[in-house]
């Protein structure tokens, strides 16, 4: 890259930052645990879906030894909503991490903190650049569509050759000192201009050297991997009732949505009845015995890569002491008890629905979840 170049989009792009900057929560103070908690939230999420739960988890764990002494329900009740769950999950690991082996202080370097659990090279990067003023460059999905066209890069940016080259220009546009500021800027700038869709080029203040633009190819770039359609499955759940109690248990921590609480259930397999699923599901699950009394709804559900249909069905227990076969741990609770735990969306979803047909906060007919796997 010409150094004129370099220093040309170095200029443009802060003097734009300093005009146009999102007015964002996490951005009125460096706080390097406030940086931190706001980027692993915006890993894969919208940012004005992350600005209430910014304010409340930091309202909830204002530092990082608050966050470390949090019982796993507390933090997981918190994240309850935001999705990917594993950022959660990670976020508290980390946090008893830095307590314990780096004071309560969360380490500068990108080198150091990568190693801590859900933060990767970008993610480090950015708290690196923003927090502590080192010059670490980052590279999330706003700024790889920023320098794609910038560059007119027509490869593949998911590739690993693609990943390297991009790296490297990250790294040499970096303007010592003010990486942090700048790399705002990218984001920024792939965020609200150069978005994916009708990039607003006509206010865009790297325009006139963008090579994609110059060769009215913004629309083509980057280039897109093509997208298999999303598979479904069909999901059946039950509300099991012991007197006026509910039977929940928490998926184990691994997976999409680890250590959150749910109704018992799972996914049907080929040929086989949603009761009969369900009976298997519960006893795979809990090794108890049910009867399937009726239906109760059917609830469609969306996640990133595939669909679901909760098919839920209000259960009476039959025989059985509950245990944790396919599961961390189960209990008893009264309806009213239930917002004290952390359910998926879907879950969620349910229960509303339920609660507005029972006319009243805790039903008397049912509450259900989902369970996917």
């Amino acid at each position: 890259m010409e150094p004129k170049i370099r220093r040309t989009i170095r200029r443009a792009l802060l003097k734009w930052y300093g005009r146009r900057r999102r007015n964002l929560p996490w951005r009125r103070s460096s706080d390097p645990y406030r940086v931190w908690v706001s980027e692993i939230m915006l890993q894969q999420t919208q940012v004005e879906t992350v600005k209430p739960y910014f304010r409340r988890f930091l309202r909830r764990f204002p530092s990082v030894r608050a966050l470390a002494r949090a019982p796993s329900d507390a933090v997981m009740k918190a994240w309850e909503g935001l999705g990917y769950y594993a950022r959660a999950r990670n976020l508290h690991r980390a946090a008893k991490i830095i307590s314990s082996d780096f004071g309560g202080r969360l380490p500068e370097s990108p080198e150091e903190l990568v190693k801590l659990p859900g933060i990767g090279r970008s993610t480090a990067g950015a708290i690196s650049s923003i927090a502590f003023r080192r010059d670490a460059p980052v590279l999330d999905g706003n700024v790889a569509r920023v320098l794609c066209r910038v560059f007119r890069i027509r490869r593949n940016p998911r590739e690993s050759r693609t990943q390297r080259n991009l790296w490297d220009i990250a790294q040499e546009l970096l303007p010592p000192g003010d990486a942090g500021d700048f790399n705002q800027a990218l984001m920024d700038l792939g965020a609200t201009v150069c978005v994916p869709r009708n990039p607003r080029c006509a206010i865009c203040p790297l325009a006139a050297l963008c090579l994609a633009k110059a060769h009215g190819e913004q629309d083509k770039l980057p280039v897109k991997t093509k997208r298999k359609p999303s598979p479904h499955y069909d999901v059946a759940v039950g509300v099991i009732r012991r007197g006026k109690r509910l039977l929940i248990d928490r998926r184990k921590p691994e997976g999409l949505l680890g250590g959150l609480w749910e109704f018992p259930g799972g996914k049907r397999k080929e040929d086989e009845s949603l009761e009969r699923c369900l009976m298997r599901e519960i006893r795979e699950e809990l090794g108890i015995r049910v009867k399937v009394v009726r239906p109760l709804m059917s609830v469609p559900h969306a996640y990133t890569h595939f669909r679901i249909t909760l098919h839920v069905y209000e259960c009476r227990y039959v025989s059985g002491v509950p245990r944790a076969l396919g599961c961390a741990e189960w209990r008893w609770v009264r309806p009213e008890e239930l917002d004290r735990y952390a359910f998926p969306s879907a879950n969620r979803k349910v229960i509303a629905v339920l609660r507005m047909t029972s006319g009243s906060g805790s039903t008397g007919r049912g509450f259900a979840g989902q369970r996917e796997r």
